[in-house]
């Protein structure tokens, strides 16, 4: 986690980019769902990490595999260590920009946010329709976007096949304070 931080802010510091433009959330959330004909999986992340830069609408963001919490201890388990491989790849980022930015105010709320998500170290482009919420100087973003599993290598056994969905639902939500 410290490695991606010096990252972030390294990129930044070299952009010449100032604190007030920068906007941080430690503990943002990201969910995903899958729907099968045997079962659904739901599992969530409360330690989600995201930074938005107001002078570009660039943003950031990065969280650990291991720290999605599944309904069963069993699932969480073989998402580790048999789908995602999270020892092998700990972490799952997006980079990307909320396209104008500039634009969004009380009553202009949704844009589109496009960018790379890397997953099981396999990166895909994405594009997706995210609401804005800029109020009492914090920036929330809300939002949700469809993943194909096969597009990040993720390989599921035969005998598991029917019991998770091949496409997978994102959801998230970030509240940013300013960073200082």
């Amino acid at each position: 986690m410290k490695g991606f931080y010096f990252i972030v802010f390294g990129t930044l510091l070299m952009h010449n980019i100032s604190a007030q433009d920068k906007y941080l959330t430690k503990e943002g959330f990201v969910s995903f769902f899958s729907h099968s004909i045997v079962e659904d999986i739901k599992a969530d992340n409360n330690q989600v990490l995201s930074i938005v830069d107001t002078s570009t609408g660039k943003i950031a963001i990065q969280l650990l595999m291991r720290s999605f919490i599944f309904e069963k201890a069993l699932m969480r388990e073989h998402f580790n260590e048999n789908y995602v491989e999270s020892y092998k790849f700990p972490k799952a980022t997006f980079s990307g920009e909320i396209k104008n930015f500039a634009d969004l105010d009380e009553t202009n709320t949704v844009a589109e946010i496009v960018g790379t998500l890397t997953v099981h170290g396999k990166q895909k482009e994405i594009s997706s329709m995210v609401t804005v919420i800029i109020a009492d100087n914090n920036i929330t973003l809300t939002g949700d976007f469809m993943v194909e599993v096969a597009d990040f290598d993720i390989k599921i056994p035969a005998i598991v096949a029917n019991n998770i969905a091949k496409t997978i639902k994102v959801s998230f939500e970030l509240h940013h304070e300013p960073y200082n």
